[in-house]
């Protein structure tokens, strides 16, 4: 029987990811780009461990560490492009992200011993540069559609989880080999090097199909959304950007833009995005996401009280991309699910109307 790693198995999965980015990249070129090579990078590696830990091929284990220091600094340069304003990809400014690659290129030569303690502080180091910047929120990837910021700040957080516990478990290994003869080791490394690399796929793809993209467009007056009552000690700056931003959602309709970002928000506005995301959180007591996706599903119950369009069209009419975001932002802000509240609007109206 032919034995097959399981680390092939994770590379056909990713693989899969893979596709999927560079379909939804057909439509915004060079969007997620860097996602798109990320995964790439991700799928070229459990390749390689599968051939290292799977078939003993040890001839490879130079490009092995090559391609491991590669991926903690493109995880991280991959999710800053969604907390950026202007501008993404790689620029000539990120060369230092290529330093810990060529010095373990020059220790692979000179002195060997040094390669695990170099990728081990820097899956630690990059892993914490991302907690730092998931920080800031789901208003913090500025550039992550708003229909989708949650699950791209959700998988930020997973990144930057997976990088230090990759970090933690070479230290573990380490400990086996020094103490414990490294009787454990290949298994543990090729288990935990496929998990890690499955989890920061999934990580990858998930905000990579979430990064903004497709350009903005004119459209009539929407209908007027519920107002939101303010919250106490908010600015008069902060009012009057809340207010200029109301207006020009409802004027625009931008809430049908399902590529719609904080960045585009915040250029609309000729505000950098942090005044904007800080005015709607002290005036409406939420995050942009949430706000715009207010508006969404305010335009989604008119179409549900006032047309037979199904639900399924409704989605996209509304400014979403998928049913899934939909479904749970509808539930947020009605406490239900769309048929529901559609049949509960249609009974209520039959039941204002006069006996014939």
């Amino acid at each position: 029987m032919i034995f097959v790693p399981l680390s092939f198995a994770v590379s056909l999965f990713l693989l899969a990811f893979l596709v999927r980015l560079l379909l939804q990249g057909r439509e915004s070129l060079g969007s997620n780009h860097l996602f798109v090579l990320l995964v790439a990078l991700y799928v070229a590696q459990t390749v390689l461990v599968g051939l290292r830990w799977g078939y003993g091929v040890t001839a490879i284990l130079p490009i092995l560490s090559l391609f491991a220091s590669l991926v903690p600094p493109l995880t991280y340069l991959a999710f800053r492009d969604l907390a950026r304003e202007e501008g993404n990809g790689l620029s000539a400014r990120d060369w230092p992200h290529l330093m810990p690659t060529l010095v373990l290129a020059v220790l692979l030569v000179v002195w060997r011993d040094l390669i695990d303690l170099l990728i081990i502080g820097e899956f630690l180091g990059y892993g914490m540069r991302l907690a730092w910047l998931a920080r800031l929120g789901t208003d913090g990837l500025v550039a992550s559609r708003l229909d989708g910021s949650l699950r791209s700040h959700r998988s930020l957080v997973l990144a930057a989880l997976t990088l230090m516990s990759s970090a933690l478990t070479d230290i573990g290994i380490s400990f086996d080999m020094a103490f414990g003869g490294g009787r454990h080791s290949a298994a543990v490394v090729s288990a935990a090097t496929t998990v890690i690399l499955l989890l920061l796929g999934i990580a990858a793809v998930v905000a990579g199909a979430e990064e903004g993209a497709g350009g903005e467009e004119e459209a009539s007056p929407a209908d007027e959304v519920r107002a939101y009552s303010p919250t106490p000690e908010v600015s008069g700056a902060d009012g009057e950007v809340a207010a200029g931003l109301d207006r020009l959602i409802r004027e625009r309709r931008l809430y049908a833009d399902a590529g719609l970002n904080l960045g585009k928000l915040a250029r609309r506005m000729g505000l950098p995005a942090r005044a904007v995301s800080h005015a709607v959180n002290r005036v409406h007591g939420m995050s942009v996401s949430q706000y715009v996706n207010n508006f969404r599903i305010a335009e989604a119950c008119r179409l549900l009280a006032e047309t037979d369009m199904p639900v399924t069209r409704i989605v996209f009419e509304a400014g979403f991309m998928t049913k899934s975001n939909f479904n749970r932002e509808f539930l947020r802000v009605t406490g239900t699910n769309p048929t529901r509240w559609r049949g509960e609007k249609a009974a209520a109206i039959c039941a204002d109307q006069p006996p014939k």
